[in-house]
């Protein structure tokens, strides 16, 4: 009878082993989900840098409009198609001189309001004998589609196919009297407090394709062919908000 139910128990093991066995799937699919987490910060730290971006620019932009007389005239805001904020842009030199920072891209809606903001790099470079480094704030404005299909490109030399000017400041400007109303990009610059006009040579703005696929799931060539209407998220809200302050087309 014992020689039985020994048969018998084992019978029952050899039954049941799939059932106590490991499943290798299942073990690598609980070990996926373990490690999930890790992965799902990358998404919270790239929205903390667009939101980042976004506040820097705007501040730059109120830095610059806070003093009428020294500040891009509203009346060439109002012409602008987009604008291009980097703040804090990086130069510096030893024989080989280079520039590198962040920007922020905002242009016209459908209607009258400024869209979500596109993340760009800016970079150039220059050859000479030079020693130091600085960091510059930079404001474009791009006064046409022209200008603006440009950034929709990889790589976007200024200088390049659309013509480029220092732009003016002040209160108020006068088209008749002014040549520099005919060019496609006008960029300014400010450095140790001093916001003027800029010449810029030799750079080039690229997209920064890594946070705004990370942050909006499109490409900024995407994002900047788009005129829609759709309110900017709130964590980049910034630089549209300060831009409408500022133009608002009737």
């Amino acid at each position: 009878m014992s020689s039985l139910r020994r048969n018998a128990a084992l019978l029952l093991c050899l039954v049941m082993w799939p059932a106590w066995s490991v499943d290798p799937s299942a073990a690598q699919q609980r070990k996926t989900t373990k490690a999930a987490p890790a992965s799902s910060r990358l998404p919270q730290k790239r929205a903390k840098d667009a939101s980042k971006h976004s506040n820097e620019a705007a501040q730059v932009l109120r830095q610059v409009m806070s003093t009428p007389d020294r500040a891009i005239p509203r009346d060439l805001l109002d012409k602008a198609e987009a604008v291009v904020v980097c703040p804090d842009v990086l130069k510096a030199a030893f024989i080989v001189g280079g520039r590198k920072g962040d920007c922020v891209i905002s242009r016209r809606t459908a209607k009258r309001g400024w869209g979500a903001p596109v993340f760009y790099n800016m970079t150039g470079g220059s050859i000479g004998v030079q020693v130091g480094g600085a960091k510059t704030d930079y404001v474009l404005l791009l006064m046409n589609e022209e200008a603006l299909k440009g950034l929709t490109e990889d790589k976007f030399e200024i200088g390049g196919e659309a013509s480029v000017a220092a732009g003016p400041v002040g209160r108020t400007l006068a088209a008749s009297t002014n040549p520099t109303l005919d060019a496609g990009i006008l960029t300014y610059s400010r450095s140790k407090g001093a916001f003027l006009g800029a010449s810029l040579k030799g750079v080039a703005i690229t997209p920064d394709n890594d946070l705004n696929e990370a942050f909006y799931g499109r490409k900024a060539s995407e994002l900047l062919a788009s005129r829609d209407d759709a309110v900017a998220p709130p964590a980049v809200r910034a630089l549209p908000l300060q831009l409408s302050r500022y133009s608002v087309r009737p």
